[in-house]
């Protein structure tokens, strides 16, 4: 894990700082792609095509994940949106499977941040995540122990790409905007995070990150149990 020479403005070689810090998003990149299944039950309660109710879905979270408005209010909201009726149950119900649409693991991701943790390399959870989910994760993923802080969206009513989460986190884990490592599924929040000073990398599977954590280079990879250069 040592540092990367690199070439300052006289042509003479620095060393680029060792990463300390990792710091990892949730949503499709600890977590895999939403299940379809649940996906389909969630867009068949709106009479609509789950292309069509994803379309609905993704741009309308802001607020929600921001801690800005409540679980009900976010659904009622939906709802009305979508043409359809909401009472209480349905609201319930949609809670429960807005949680499960988002609980399977990417068990080889999991296993790189205990591998990372183990090291003494310190690692933070920086999700846009409402408090529905943080309270359903932290009941029921063991695996958050892996993890030194948890920066949520929620809690910090701050959202990624706003540059000021990224600000809050580094100065949280206590390190160098260039000894941070920072994985997302999102180039705008990657790029976001590159303009306050992170290496960050766009995740688009387990093998394109060890290619990437090559590079760098980065002796702890992800897959293969967390395979160490």
């Amino acid at each position: 894990m040592g540092g990367k020479k690199m070439v300052n403005g006289n042509g003479q070689g620095m060393k680029q700082p060792s990463i300390r810090a990792a710091i990892l998003d949730f949503g499709e990149v600890l977590c895999l792609q939403p299940d379809p299944e649940i996906m389909g039950q969630m867009a068949k309660v709106f009479g609509m095509a789950p292309e069509r109710f994803l379309e609905l879905y993704i741009p309308s979270r802001g607020p929600y994940d921001q801690g800005l408005i409540r679980s009900d209010e976010y659904w009622m909201g939906f709802a009305r949106q979508a043409g359809v009726r909401a009472n209480e149950e349905l609201v319930e119900r949609l809670r429960a499977m807005d949680l499960a649409m988002w609980s399977r693991m990417n068990a080889e991701m999991i296993d790189w941040t205990e591998a990372l943790h183990t090291a003494g390399i310190t690692t933070a959870l920086l999700s846009n995540m409402q408090h529905d989910m943080a309270a359903h994760a932290r009941k029921n993923f063991a695996w958050l122990r892996h993890f030194d802080y948890q920066i949520l969206s929620c809690e910090l009513q701050l959202i990624k790409p706003n540059a000021m989460i990224f600000e809050r986190t580094i100065e949280t884990v206590g390190v160098r905007p260039q000894e941070a490592l920072f994985v997302d599924d999102r180039e705008a929040n990657v790029e976001a995070a590159k303009a306050v000073g992170m290496r960050a990398i766009q995740f688009t599977s387990v093998e394109q990150l060890r290619n990437a954590l090559r590079k760098i280079p980065f002796g702890i990879l992800p897959g293969k149990a967390a395979e160490r250069n």
